[in-house]
């Protein structure tokens, strides 16, 4: 995967400098909180929003004008963002990242669910353009990934479950979110060596039913979907006699909206490369 490099290069911005914002998915609901997200800041003007299923009509729901998505390769010509920033499916995604490299404009995506060939062609566009992709744009969760280490490493030997809850809409299972904190444990656990004392090696175990006693090693995930909740991650840890839960929730969607124009603003006029969040925080 290529690298970016920390130094920005100068960003084509506007006399005042805003940054010229373009949406994808524009019509679903992260689109929308980045579109609303975006409308309460100084240092953004949305020049562009589009969707697979534009509105017909500007509305009070879809004030901006919402083209297509299919013609987002002329349409990033025509309004020259300086950045765009994704939540909508792998295969988009993919679609759009490609587009943006081809025409230069930074890429931030938040989408989730992409397979091994999908990340490929993802690293591949970010040579084109810089790319930074997250799998949750929430402080709130980056911070509890940065704790995991030494947590872990404070409790060798300690059994960890994972359980995540998301809407009743969410495709991918378990979460990106989830998949980011399993990576962390895992690569922590195994760090520690293969004495059974520090934990061994780590196999993810989804569920359980019918007889099956905890294995040496597992990780139990656990998915929930139900209602309408943005985003809910709890990392449990037991052994000793004792329990230690760490939780985040998120309590609405502007959270990931919020972080996510905060990469948008830290991305844009840097060299061709892949970012990670961590770096817009640090």
């Amino acid at each position: 995967m290529s690298e970016g490099t920390s130094t920005p290069t100068t960003t084509a911005t506007t006399e005042d400098d805003t940054l010229r914002l373009a949406v994808t998915g524009a019509t679903g609901r992260m689109g929308r909180a980045v579109l609303d997200a975006a409308s309460d800041r100084a240092d953004f003007s949305v020049v562009l929003a589009v969707a697979r299923d534009p509105a017909t009509e500007t509305s009070a729901d879809f004030p901006e004008r919402i083209e297509p998505a299919a013609d987002l390769e002329s349409l990033l010509d025509e309004y020259s963002p300086d950045v765009l920033v994704d939540f909508t499916g792998p295969n988009s995604a993919i679609e759009y990242a490609e587009r943006c490299a081809d025409s230069g404009v930074a890429f931030v995506s938040g989408t989730t669910g992409f397979d091994d060939a999908q990340l490929e062609r993802l690293c591949e566009a970010s040579e084109g353009a810089p790319v930074l992709h997250a799998s949750n744009f929430s402080r709130g969760v980056e911070a509890l990934s940065g704790v995991l280490a030494d947590v872990l490493e404070a409790l060798p030997g300690y059994d960890v479950e994972l359980t995540e809850t998301h809407h009743n809409r969410k495709r991918d299972a378990p979460s990106g979110t989830a998949n980011t904190l399993l990576d962390r444990i895992e690569a922590t656990r195994e760090s520690q060596g293969d004495a059974e004392s520090k934990g061994g090696m780590t196999e993810r175990t989804y569920g359980r039913e019918g007889i099956q006693p905890r294995a040496e090693g597992e990780i139990g995930v656990h998915v929930r979907r139900a209602g309408d909740v943005r985003g809910e991650h709890e990392v449990l840890l037991a052994g000793n006699d004792e329990v230690l839960s760490l939780t985040h929730r998120a309590e609405s969607r502007a959270v990931f909206a919020a972080g996510a124009l905060d990469a948008a603003r830290w991305l844009a006029g840097r060299e061709p490369g892949s970012y990670d969040f961590r770096e817009v925080l640090a």
